[in-house]
């Protein structure tokens, strides 16, 4: 007898704000349908851009915690893991603790997919590839049997960078969020300290905020 899904989506993304640009508009529908999903965070966003709002990057952690709380209560996440992972330097971390907490969180919540960032990180991020690889490697580690589904994030335009564009991966699942636009920008705009990236996201990819993409592996 298969062992019941406990969770319909689970995210495992390196920062407070991967959640909430590509992937709010399923979250909430997700929820509103009675579904459980849930979120893994591996930093605190301690290195990002502070706008004025933080005078350390201490301080910036414990507001970038705050704004994801706002978001995710939001959006209606009921489960949430967030760690403690250096931010900008998952790179540098010693590889098989991220497999094993992407791993452990699969084994525990037993998620019906799964969704990460993409082979190239999306944007060539550092923390955005590494993410993935862990992610990649403890989907991997799990007898075939009982592997989630895996998503990754995907846009339906290559990126311009030639060094991105090798791994890129198009979207072969589209979602309408539309009727969630309005509850979709409030969560967004509840990371008051990554402004510049929200008007950076809707300049360079308006049609995202209305309709979610990925790439089911």
């Amino acid at each position: 007898m298969t062992a019941p899904t406990l969770m319909k989506l689970l995210l495992i993304v390196p920062h407070p704000d991967d959640e909430v640009y590509g992937a709010a508009g399923t979250l909430m529908e997700y929820v509103e349908a009675g579904h459980t999903v849930g979120l893994v965070t591996l930093t605190k966003g301690e290195a990002g851009r502070t706008l004025g709002l933080a005078d350390s990057p201490e301080a910036l952690g414990k507001l970038r915690e705050a704004e994801l709380k706002a978001c995710l209560e939001e959006i209606g996440v009921q489960v949430h893991e967030h760690l403690g992972f250096p931010d900008k330097y998952l790179q540098g971390q010693p590889f098989e603790p991220l497999v094993e907490v992407a791993r452990s969180a699969m084994l525990r919540h037993r998620p019906e997919t799964v969704l990460t960032f993409p082979p190239n990180g999306s944007n060539g991020h550092p923390d955005h590839v590494t993410t993935h690889r862990a992610v990649k490697a403890a989907w991997d580690s799990l007898p075939e049997a009982e592997r989630p589904v895996l998503w990754y994030y995907a846009g339906p335009t290559p990126p311009e960078q030639p060094e991105l564009q090798a791994e890129y991966l198009p979207p072969n699942i589209e979602r309408d969020v539309s009727r969630f636009i309005t509850r979709k920008l409030t969560a967004i705009a509840c990371h008051r300290t990554q402004a510049l990236s929200t008007v950076d996201f809707i300049r360079r990819f308006a049609a995202r905020i209305t309709t979610e993409t990925f790439h089911q592996v």
